[in-house]
Formats: C-alpha cells, structure tokens, sequence
C-alpha cells in the first residue's frame, strides 16, 4: 500500500508532467507558425521570440503547484 507521503509525491509529479506536456504541445504549435512567418518576413522575428517565450511561464506554474503540494504536505 502506498503511504500518504508517497500519493503526494505522485500528485507532485503528475502536477510537472501535466504542465511539461502541455508545454510541449504549446511550443510544437507556435514552433511551426515562428518558423514559416520568419521565413516569410524576417522582421517578425522579435514578435515571434516573444511568443515562443510565453508558453514557458506553464511550466512554472506547474513547479510552483507542485512544491505547494509538496509544503502542504509537510505541514499537515
């Protein structure tokens, strides 16, 4: 049987996998449309920087989820 330290350990995990998932899938999408509107207007490019950047700020809030499972946790 798994011990309440271990099911928060996998919800912490499952937390960062979700949020590096999704990222993934965000990323793979803005990826392809950076790369064929660069090539077609080279002055795009800081516009298009700024959006491959933003879906990142999701793998963030995964890890700040997950060590606020973690503390609650600890503090129980």
């Amino acid at each position: 049987m798994v011990s309440d330290l271990g099911m928060v350990a996998l919800s912490a995990s499952i937390t960062m996998a979700a949020a590096a998932l999704a990222t993934a899938w965000a990323e793979q999408a803005i990826g392809a449309a950076a790369v064929g509107a660069i090539a077609e207007k080279e002055e795009t490019f800081s516009k298009v920087l700024i959006l491959t950047v933003i879906p990142e700020t999701i793998v963030i809030f995964g890890l700040v989820v997950a060590i606020l499972i973690l503390g609650k946790a600890g503090g129980a």
